[in-house]
């Protein structure tokens, strides 16, 4: 019987029991959950949850990172018929209030004493938050223990329940309120039901088949849609999962070794790095033994992707290749990794290339919040992947290019509307029922779609011509010394650009340049600093037409960060916030003669 609902998900891994399903894995240790575990602490929370009153409808706040209990209390919510609310663990108080009363929270479901805080100090401004539990710790007065609400409500009559309730929950209830990151404006609740993500998942799995046999890793947060999603597929799969926190696992990947995993690009981004640091490092006749291997790796993947046979000559190429270089660069995801994803944020292209080359199957996909979220995705078999692009649209999707060239969808899987914003709704959605995505994109001959901006990042300069900065941003990220790059020029006479440094690598050159500095703002001021920059520049603008090409820059005294509120918690760059923050460096480029 086809799925309807994530409980039927869920019921899936429930029947397929084993011993060690789940895996929470932290610096210094780890927990292993059985299916039967997992189980009956799902039903002993939805039934402490239904003897508070908390029933059809009624929203549910979640803010915690990464372990099997987020999946408890999402199923638990779930089963209810209650709407969960997954929260950032990186909001503030004033943020975390915003987002209780504007979703009418009845309760809110903590992971430790520190985010507990949070709520404490904003109980007074949201008077429907009645119920506050903490996940670990002891808990203060008027706040509720898991531990104690579980152990007093688990048994066999509470999964007698469970499954009861469950028949209960059709496909067109409302699930969650995932609120958007808020590049621009204010978060806005999208409301998705159970069909938005089952519908989701059915499609998307055909592009990724997953296994019993699999491990899937889960360290993208979950409040975020595209782990949560992930965790669906997971569910539906019925394999084994990781769990562990997105600030941990490059120390913890290893060692878990899972087969496989969704991330933002950042991730990769990341390990790329480290391992080009790595590689400079070497000799010479190591640097050189790399970067033949990296050639038979490409044309090992170019055949892989076409569906063709590499001949026994290169064929041999690539399997020494592999044995030698190959297969240790791998040992750094652990060695077992069978396929990945990448979404949430354009991937470079290099950086594809090199995981295909390194014979990581590295994925990447497209959608958003409003489409549960995702759009095209590419796919495992041969023929199915296209480098430089986001996939196929999946297959119960309708997807056109407006006439300005912006990427709209229509199909069971977008979003019902905004939580309380019937305006913010309208103007979304056209005559035809399409959602306008707000990037512009195109869809090649051969079907595959590929994002080329955001439509609202667009810049049109002062003499007419367009320019889209996320390609170009991309290219400064090829250098190890550049974390991001903002481009500015929207009306004005030609672009500039504002690059954060990527701090640890600047300052490790630094050193071995022999430059003394007391900090990273003293640093980023240094002459040869500017002059190692300069070069970065010239390089990116070597590949662009004249009306792209980028005239000045200035380098920030740091690395943008989500703290200092110019990223998203998915690491994307609040444009309209940065601009404003370095108003002053902006105006004077344009001020010079």
């Amino acid at each position: 019987m086809a799925e309807k609902t994530t409980l039927d998900l869920y019921r899936n891994e429930y029947e397929a029991p084993r011993p060690d399903h789940y895996t929470h894995v932290f610096p210094g240790g780890k927990r292993v959950w059985s299916t039967e575990q997992f189980f009956e602490a799902t039903a002993g929370l939805a039934e402490a949850l239904a003897d508070l009153g908390i029933g059809k409808g009624d929203r549910v706040m979640l803010l915690s990172d990464n372990r099997p209990e987020w999946h408890q209390a999402d199923v638990a919510i779930a089963d209810l018929g209650a709407v969960s609310v997954p929260i950032y663990g990186t909001l503030t108080p004033p943020q975390v209030a915003y987002q209780a009363n504007d979703s009418g929270a009845v309760a809110a479901i903590v992971e430790s004493a520190a985010q507990l805080e949070k709520f404490l100090a904003i109980r007074k401004e949201t008077p429907d938050l009645k119920h506050l539990i903490l996940l670990e710790g002891e808990a203060p007065d008027g706040v509720l223990s898991w531990p104690e609400l579980v152990s007093a409500h688990s048994g066999k009559e509470a999964g007698e329940r469970f499954w009861e309730r469950a028949k209960q929950v059709t496909e067109d209830d409302l699930l969650t309120l995932i609120y958007t990151s808020g590049t621009t404006g204010e978060p806005k609740g999208a409301m998705l039901t159970h069909r938005n993500l089952v519908q989701n998942v059915s499609a998307s799995i055909k592009r990724a088949p997953l296994e019993a046999s699999d491990l899937g890793l889960e360290f993208l947060p979950l409040c975020h849609v595209f782990e949560r999603m992930v965790g669906y597929i997971y569910m539906k799969a019925a394999c084994r999962k990781a769990y562990c926190s997105v600030y941990h696992v490059g120390d913890l990947v290893a060692g878990i070794k899972p087969t496989v995993f969704a991330s933002v690009p950042r991730f990769y981004e990341k390990v790329y790095d480290k391992i080009q640091e790595k590689v400079a490092s070497g000799s010479g006749t190591k640097q050189a033994l790399f970067a033949w291997a990296v050639e038979a790796g490409k044309a090992a993947s170019k055949a892989r992707l076409a569906g063709k046979s590499l001949g026994l000559v290169a064929g041999l190429k690539h399997s020494l290749a592999d044995s030698l270089v190959l297969s240790k660069i791998r040992e750094a995801l652990g060695g077992r990794v069978r396929l990945c994803i990448s979404g949430g944020a354009p991937l470079p292209l290099f950086l594809g290339e090199f995981y295909h080359a390194m014979g990581i199957y590295l994925m990447e996909g497209y959608g958003l919040t409003e489409t549960s979220p995702v759009i095209a995705v590419n796919g495992y078999a041969p023929g199915e992947l296209k480098l430089g692009t986001v996939g196929r649209p999946l297959e119960n999707l309708e997807v056109r290019i407006a006439d300005d060239g912006e990427v709209c969808v229509k199909g069971p899987s977008v979003m019902q509307g905004y939580w309380n914003k019937p305006d913010k709704t309208k103007e979304v959605f056209d005559e035809d029922g399409f959602f306008h995505t707000g990037d512009i994109g195109e869809i090649d001959a051969d079907g595959f779609l590929k994002i080329t901006d955001r439509k609202k990042d667009l810049i049109v300069t002062a003499g007419g011509k367009n320019v889209a900065p996320q390609p170009i941003e991309n290219e400064f990220k090829r250098s190890p010394y550049v974390d991001n790059a903002v481009l500015i020029g929207d009306k004005r006479p030609y672009i500039v650009a504002l690059i954060s440094p990527n701090t640890e690598e600047l300052e490790s050159w630094a050193k071995g340049q022999g430059i003394e500095f007391e900090s990273v703002e003293e640093l980023t001021r240094h002459p040869k600093v500017i002059e190692l920059y300069a070069k970065v520049l010239e390089n990116v603008n070597a590949g662009l037409a004249r009306y792209e090409q980028v005239k000045k820059f200035r380098v920030l005294p740091m690395m943008l960060s989500v703290e200092e509120g110019q990223l998203t918690p998915t690491l994307k760059v609040k444009r309209r916030v940065v601009e404003k923050q370095f108003a002053g460096l902006i105006e004077a480029m344009y001020n010079e003669s």
